[in-house]
């Protein structure tokens, strides 16, 4: 873990462009352009009000990192892919953000680290959600935080249809994403008190951004 600096439109330099949340999943983690850059409303939504220690889950290509508050002292991120790797470097320079070398399934930190965990469009990745949640949960402090933004089950009969029909293959062709998950149930189901939680829409595909704690 690191420091992080705060976000400031300044920090957007115009030659970072508008960055993403994941490469298999390319949201643009901002909005406007040049010094007007700003978070997505997503983005901020997901970081406003942190503060302390804060995992990631998932480099993107690094901007996201520059869009956290400065009340964030410390932020680290779970990543595999070298190149994203090396990428992150580059957006957000020298010893800002560093990884750890772990994933879903295993992090190499404490129980009880941290005091928030952030997942953005990275829990369909997870073979096994249920052993993802719990290990969140494991590196969390007693009331730690969970935010979370993810795609889920669509409501629309044919769109939860046409889910159920790509799933055997989706996941080969797009960075292990599973479709049609109820995410916001296994979250509940790993331990976690859910607070807040809004029914987004993107492309016509069933999200869900929130916030949940770690039950005492």
């Amino acid at each position: 873990m690191t420091m992080v600096s705060s976000w400031r439109a300044t920090d957007l330099r115009p030659w970072y462009g508008r960055g993403m949340e994941q490469f298999h999943h390319p949201r643009p983690a901002c909005v406007g352009r040049n010094s007007h850059l700003r978070p997505t409303d997503e983005r901020r939504r997901l970081t406003d009000g942190l503060r302390g220690a804060v995992l990631e889950i998932g480099a993107g290509d690094g901007v996201k990192f520059l869009c956290y508050p400065d009340t964030v002292r410390e932020i680290s991120f779970a990543e595999t892919d070298p190149f994203l790797l090396k990428t992150v470097q580059l957006a957000c320079g020298d010893g800002r953000v560093k990884p750890v070398v772990g994933d879903l399934t295993g992090l190499p930190l404490p129980d009880g680290a941290l005091d928030a965990v952030v997942c953005s469009l990275v829990l369909c990745t997870a073979p096994d959600l249920a052993r993802a949640l719990a290990e969140l949960k494991r590196v969390l402090r007693p009331g730690g935080e969970l935010r979370f933004y993810e795609h889920v089950r669509s409501g629309n009969p044919l769109t939860a249809a046409a889910e159920r029909l790509v799933k055997p293959l989706w996941p080969r062709v797009s960075g292990g994403c599973h479709p049609g998950r109820d995410t916001l149930t296994a979250i509940e189901a790993a331990g976690f008190a859910v607070e807040d939680v809004s029914d987004v829409s993107f492309r016509a595909v069933s999200h869900v951004l929130g916030r949940a704690v770690t039950r005492r």
